[in-house]
């Protein structure tokens, strides 16, 4: 592989393509905030705003400006997005909507904690960006409302029955590997160790079976495996994300042994989560191979394809495992083959099992201003790396 012209092609998508379409596309400049739910050319199909997209576009824009280019452009989107949320995302107390209509009244209540993990980290990103220190507040406040509610993420809100099946899920602890290290800045040296120790015990040693050579997403509170359609669910995506999480843990914490077994446990759920038929990742399996509940099971999403690239090439960057290359150029010609919009831009994010595109739009409801730019970023950065390194 020509790292070097590979790295300037994510480069050019990220800055050229990609970038433009939120920046024109998505601003509301009429109440604040962003519009997520873009057609296929970028005009707004839906006006609701959903918080933790807000997040992430936020999270995006001030991080680019931290670390790419002090574009004033990038630095005010994140600003006038940053603005909305603070005045309508939550309840007064920080506990987050998870969406709001056009001009900022809650439609929906405040009962998922992805909400609070994307303000937590659009606001800390946003404090480094302009020394704002009442968004770093909002951020410490918002990260201490995630920690109260790590052992029942969804409070009061949780339709599950109490004591009959309590089960615990891989996603908080996956994201809380990434947040922690977002953050840094704003949380004590001890307390911020301590918490990477407990990320990185719960993803490695509780959700990673080796009995399976798989993560599972759901295990029972005493971290036992379940026989049921929760218990035996696998999402390959998460577990491959979740080990760039770690290897970037393991690079902070100087464990390079950690960041090997990340590698190698990624390597291990591509292969099993890997469609030999027809190419591309599932979306969602079964560990005893049952069929799932999920009807969108063999989906093939932006985001699984897009997190699998970063942990591949910063598994070969920081290993030098040869097989993590292989799998990135496997992924690479998927990805670029099968999302990229070769007439339009930004990526498609919904294909069926076939490979052939399900939805044209370009976000909605789940889909917003994060995975495809914070791929093609992370992937240029390592890859430059990785041809500096060959110089």
């Amino acid at each position: 592989m020509d790292f070097k012209k590979t790295a300037a092609l994510y480069k050019d998508e990220l800055l050229n393509n990609v970038l433009p379409f939120w920046l024109n596309n998505s601003q509301d400049r009429e109440f604040g905030g962003y519009f997520t739910c873009l057609d296929r050319q970028g005009k707004v199909f839906d006006t609701d705003k959903f918080v933790w997209l807000q997040g992430r576009e936020i999270w995006m824009f001030a991080m680019l400006y931290n670390k790419v280019e002090k574009s004033q452009a990038w630095l005010d989107c994140a600003i006038q997005g940053a603005e909305f949320l603070k005045k309508h995302g939550h309840d007064g107390s920080y506990n987050w909507y998870f969406s709001l209509d056009r001009s900022g009244r809650p439609l929906v209540e405040p009962y998922n904690i992805f909400s609070y993990t994307f303000a937590c980290m659009a606001f800390g990103q946003l404090a480094l960006a302009t020394g704002n220190q009442e968004y770093a507040y909002i951020a410490k406040e918002t990260f201490g409302k995630i920690l109260q509610r790590v052992d029942k993420p969804k409070g009061r809100w949780d339709k599950a029955y109490p004591g009959t099946r309590n089960l615990k899920n891989f996603a908080l602890p996956m994201i809380l590997c990434n947040l922690a290290l977002e953050i840094e800045h704003l949380l004590d040296k001890d307390f911020m160790e301590k918490t990477i120790e407990t990320c990185i015990h719960e993803v490695m040693d509780v959700f990673y079976r080796p009995e399976l050579g798989l993560v599972v997403e759901n295990l029972t509170a005493d971290n036992e495996l379940s026989d049921t359609f929760d218990g035996r669910l696998i999402n390959p995506g998460h577990a491959i994300e979740a080990m760039w999480f770690v290897m970037d843990l393991g690079q902070r914490i100087k464990k390079p042994e950690l960041i090997g077994r990340a590698n190698n446990i990624a390597l291990q759920m591509l292969e099993y989560g890997w469609d030999k038929e027809h190419g591309g990742i599932f979306y969602f399996m079964d560990r005893l191979g049952h069929s799932t509940q999920q009807l969108e099971w063999d989906q093939k999403l932006w985001w699984v394809h897009i997190e699998s690239l970063i942990t591949c090439i910063k598994g070969y960057h920081l290993t030098g495992n040869t097989e993590s290359l292989q799998w990135f150029e496997k992924l690479h010609t998927y990805s670029w083959q099968h999302f990229k919009d070769s007439q339009q831009p930004e990526w498609f994010g919904y294909l069926n099992r076939q490979g052939e595109v399900l939805l044209h739009l370009k976000g909605g409801k789940w889909k917003g201003c994060f995975h495809v730019p914070r791929g093609l970023y992370q992937c240029w950065q390592t890859l430059e790396k990785i041809d500096n390194l060959q110089k």
